[in-house]
């Protein structure tokens, strides 16, 4: 800069004193502030409240959207774990005899119960892997708390669940199983899992956000923890050959515990000596751990979605 003198000469102009600060300096001195920073933990969690229509009208907005193409159209929600079910029935209970001397009228329900509940789990996963990948549009266009859409993905789930539930009842009480008071536990199984869901999805959308050939992987990770959790099968029955400490970590993975207490509860000859010691600690400690772990996971890379 240079300014020009009476005698029409010029000399260099006086240095302001903005000139001699630094950015982080000047910054602070016109109150600026860097453009998508990570807030506060406390301040995030409360962006997030503020979102809370948001997040409820965009899980709803994908729910009807899933299956908007198909004639049947939401129907499809539950004839796709039914179809599960039946084939699953079909391979373990009457070639593979996976049942184990169980009976019909507790076999069925468990079966489409282990389906039904796992398939929340694995879906909220699914979602949660392409959550930030598959929204990017969104994500650079607007400023709002990414962890928006990963929770929203597992509400959708659990919306989804509930049109599955209906059907699982009407399966129940056909087979023998009439309601009680035991069918009250659940409600808290299901915030439980819905607990859990979240904090998995809220971490695998990070890891999918820098990773997106995660998605590709996911299904056979899952079709592998399905497997091991006794979906179509009792473990502690299956594996009554096996050294004990097997079955019990099975048992303890979060998608059986989850999976046992809502048979428990349902299906009247699903008794408690099929569900492993202090299942409920093991229930909320799952939930508690990976909804915390997972929510804070995810917020310290807040700033880095949808960039690079």
């Amino acid at each position: 800069m240079s300014e020009t003198t009476p005698g029409g000469a010029t000399a260099p102009a006086r240095p302001s004193v903005d000139d001699q600060l630094t950015s982080a300096q000047l910054a602070a001195k016109y109150g600026l502030s860097v453009s998508g920073a990570r807030p506060s933990l406390f301040q995030y969690i409360r962006q997030l409240w503020g979102r809370r229509h948001f997040i409820l009208a965009f899980s709803q907005a994908k729910l009807t959207a899933q299956y908007s193409q198909a004639k049947l159209g939401q129907l499809w929600q539950v004839v796709t774990p039914l179809l599960n079910a039946a084939v699953y029935y079909f391979i373990f209970g009457l070639i593979l005899n996976a049942d184990r001397g169980m009976s019909q009228e507790v076999f069925i329900p468990f079966l489409v119960t282990g389906v039904f509940v796992f398939t929340f789990t694995q879906s909220s996963v699914m979602a949660g892997v392409k959550s930030i990948s598959g929204n990017l549009g969104l994500v650079r266009a607007l400023h709002f708390p990414r962890a928006s859409l990963p929770i929203s993905l597992a509400l959708q789930q659990l919306q989804q669940l509930m049109f599955s539930m209906a059907v699982l009842v009407v399966i129940a009480v056909s087979f023998g199983s009439f309601p009680s008071l035991s069918w009250l536990l659940i409600l808290p199984a299901l915030v439980l899992q819905f607990g859990f869901n979240t904090g998995l999805a809220l971490i695998m959308a990070r890891l999918g956000s820098k990773t997106p050939d995660l998605a590709q992987l996911m299904p056979f990770i899952m079709r592998t923890w399905m497997y091991a959790s006794g979906v179509m099968f009792s473990i502690p029955v299956m594996l009554a050959d096996k050294p004990a400490w097997i079955a019990d970590v099975l048992q303890w993975n979060p998608a059986a515990i989850y999976m046992d207490l809502i048979r428990f509860a349902l299906i009247d000859g699903y008794g408690s000596e099929n569900l492993p010691p202090h299942v409920w600690a093991f229930a909320v400690g799952w939930a508690v751990l990976f909804g915390a772990a997972g929510f804070v996971y995810f917020w310290k890379a807040e700033e880095r979605y949808g960039r690079g």
